[in-house]
This record gives C-alpha cells, structure tokens and sequence, in this order.
C-alpha cells in the first residue's frame, strides 16, 4: 500500500525500486490523490495506468477535483498543478481511467480508504457505498453527480438520504473525513494534527463505538495527522510534496502487519501555500 502520491512521480519511481515492485509478482494499492501539486501528475497517470491489475488506485479528492476541472465543473486552483493532464493526448483515456478507480478496497485483511469511515458504517455498508459512488461515476450521465458533488451538507448519514445529498455524504466521508463528532457529525475546516480537533470533534478512527473498531483500517488524506502507533490503523500520507516521505507499506500476511519503507521526497509545495 502506498499513500498519497500526488504528482510525485519522481518519488513513486525511487519509492517502487526501493520496494523491489515487479509487475509480473506483485500488486500494489494506492490510496488515493494521485495527482495535484506535485510536478508529475501526467506520468503518475500513465505509469499507473500502464500497470493495469498490478496496480489498484483509489480515488482521493484532489483527483475527483482533476475531473471536475477536466469537465468544466469547477475553474482550476492557483495551486493546482494538473495542466499537463488537461493539455495531453490521450487526456481522454487518462481520465476514464481515473474515474474508473474505486472508492474503497477490503484485500488481505484491510479496508482501504483515502480519507476515513463514518462510525456508522461497518466494513459491509462501506464497501456497499462506496460501490454505489463508483457505479455513478461509471453511469453515461456520470457529469450530472459532479454538479452536485460539492458542499459539506449534509454533515451526518443517515440510511434514509437519497439522491445527491446521500452520494455527497458517501463522498465526504471517503475522501474528506479527519474530524466528527461521536454521532458522526463531519467537520472540514480543520487540518491539523489529531490533537487539533475542536471542541465536541474528534479524530474519525477515535470515535466510541465505532463499528469499524478492530478492523485494520490504512488511509492517506491526513499528512499533519502526527504520530499513531496503533496496530489497527495505518496513515500513509507521509507528506511527500511538502518535502516529507513518499510511505509503502508491505503487507506481511496477517491483518494488521506491515514492514513500512519509505522515500525522502523534493518539497514542492510549502505549508500553508494552498
């Protein structure tokens, strides 16, 4: 498993020889935000790509945000360094393959989510919405969730949501969650260390109860999430672009054991410079 990416491609390559990676034997899972303000999101589409079954991506938000771009739903950031996708030949397959990815993995004992799980949710109703997510993003009309994709309400699941407010809901959580409170009420403004949560938040993997909890759970989306030893969680995103480690983590069969190695990463973009 590998944590976010984000253009790095320079790091991904250093990082796959570090770890040995053979196509032929082995496969590889990354977590999501492939792309976006590194310098190489174009040749980590392509690399990945070329992969086909060796490598299974996930989607993260910075790549839902490279769609949106892509398809005229949002207007570029000033930080978004994504030009090199749009501008590319075979852009069109690059992204169908991009929004072919899924949401979320359970393989070899571990669920597998960019962002976190809603304390409600079960490994099952995860897996199931997430696959829901996945089946509109592959629908003809796939275009019309990303006009109604963004927005933080609602904050709370509830089994009854319908529509775009129970795909936004299902989409937040995935790819967006560090904060909720213990009845799974979502906060998205903070993006500090774990020890930052507001008054009434808490980290999403520390809520009482929830029915995740002794499921081995990795994910990226967190790079300030700060120290966890914990044998059932795994943060990889050890923050690459800004100058951290690019992190895989080798499963070593049982659930829960990994053999972590890492790559030292060129900043490439600063704190605080969103």
């Amino acid at each position: 498993m590998i944590g976010d990416v984000q253009g790095c491609d320079d790091a991904l390559g250093r990082l796959l020889d570090e770890i040995g990676f053979s196509p032929s034997r082995d496969t590889l899972y990354l977590l999501g935000d492939l792309v976006n303000r590194g310098p190489g999101s174009l040749a980590v589409m392509r690399r990945l790509m070329a992969l086909e079954g060796s490598a299974h991506c996930l989607l993260g938000n910075h790549d839902l945000h490279l769609l949106a771009v892509a398809h005229g739903v949002r207007k570029p950031h000033r930080s978004d360094t994504v030009g090199d996708v749009l501008h590319a030949p075979d852009r069109d397959a690059l992204l169908d393959w991009l929004r072919a990815r899924p949401m979320a993995l359970f393989e070899h004992g571990w669920l597998m989510v960019h962002a976190g799980v809603l304390p409600q949710w079960d490994v099952a109703q995860t897996l199931a919405l997430a696959q829901e997510l996945q089946s509109v993003l592959r629908s003809p009309d796939w275009t019309v969730f990303l006009k109604e994709m963004y927005g933080n309400r609602p904050d709370l699941w509830s089994d009854a949501l319908q529509g775009p407010q129970r795909l936004r809901v299902i989409v937040n959580a995935l790819t967006r969650l560090r904060f909720c409170t213990a009845q799974g009420v979502m906060e998205f403004d903070t993006k500090d260390s774990a020890d930052s949560a507001p008054a009434g938040f808490m980290p999403w993997f520390d809520v009482p109860g929830r029915r995740t909890a002794g499921v081995p759970v990795a994910f990226g989306h967190w790079s300030t999430l700060g120290t966890v030893r914990r044998d059932d969680l795994l943060p990889l995103d050890t923050g690459c672009v800004w100058g951290g480690c690019l992190t895989a983590a080798r499963m070593l069969g049982a659930a829960g054991r990994v053999e972590r190695i890492a790559v030292r990463c060129a900043q490439a973009r600063k704190p605080g410079k969103d």
